[in-house]
């Protein structure tokens, strides 16, 4: 697992991968700046309070509420995004480090789309159903458990979902759901990996396309692994 993700940094030297990079990073930012803004928008229109400087406080802390909240969210915002560089990320590393492959199965763009945008509202209702969760755990004075939970729930949602739009390149639905089963605690690990760089500062930005890369190594090594020789 090191090896492939040393492999996927070390080709962040790829004109193709940093042309994707600034696409994805750009579209994440814009999806994260607009949603805090209508967020905060909304919240300011609500006049709540008569005071001057109750009113302030309140939209203060709304603010920072809603950046939380978008920090919580941004694994959902990016995946949605490089589910339209796919084919690029992982054409890139194939052609780097597996020329020999066959041509991938034909995916349209709608589809691709369609995947990103579904995984993305799906991570975003379990990740708010898990507030309620790190609220119990703060309530009831375990908030050191509340990391696990979110690097756990996350780790599994995106382990499963940079592996299937991975394996879906070279293996059928069933074929690839057959093999995750059959890998699924190390294709965990990979998306507990994925989530940390996510959330890093700075590394978050370009973590998107490292994890596509990192994950064509994993789903290479693992059925490479389980072909007869």
């Amino acid at each position: 697992m090191f090896a492939a993700l040393a492999k996927a940094f070390a080709q962040l030297d790829d004109t193709r991968l940093q042309r994707i990079l600034l696409w994805s990073v750009g579209l994440a930012l814009a999806i994260l700046l607009g949603l805090g803004v209508a967020l905060w928008f909304g919240v300011a229109q609500l006049h709540l309070f008569s005071w001057g400087w109750l009113e302030k406080a309140f939209e203060v802390g709304s603010g920072l509420v809603i950046a939380v909240l978008l920090w919580l969210l941004f694994p959902a915002a990016v995946s949605a995004t490089i589910g339209l560089f796919l084919e690029g990320v992982a054409g890139a590393v194939e052609d780097r480090h597996y020329p020999g492959l066959p041509p991938p199965r034909p995916q349209p763009i709608r589809e691709a789309l369609w995947s990103g945008l579904k995984f993305a509202f799906v991570a975003i209702l379990l990740n708010l159903a898990a507030l309620l969760v790190y609220l119990i755990f703060t309530l009831f004075l375990l908030p050191f458990l509340n990391p696990f939970v979110f690097y756990a729930l996350n780790g599994y949602l995106f382990g499963r979902e940079y592996y299937e739009t991975v394996a879906l390149r070279r293996l059928d639905a069933n074929q690839a759901g057959e093999l995750r089963r059959r890998n699924s605690g190390r294709i965990f690990l990979g998306g507990v990996v994925i989530m940390v760089m996510l959330t890093v500062p700075i590394l978050n930005l370009i973590a998107p396309v490292i994890a596509t890369a990192f994950m064509v190594h994993i789903f290479e090594s693992i059925r490479r692994g389980e072909t007869p020789t």
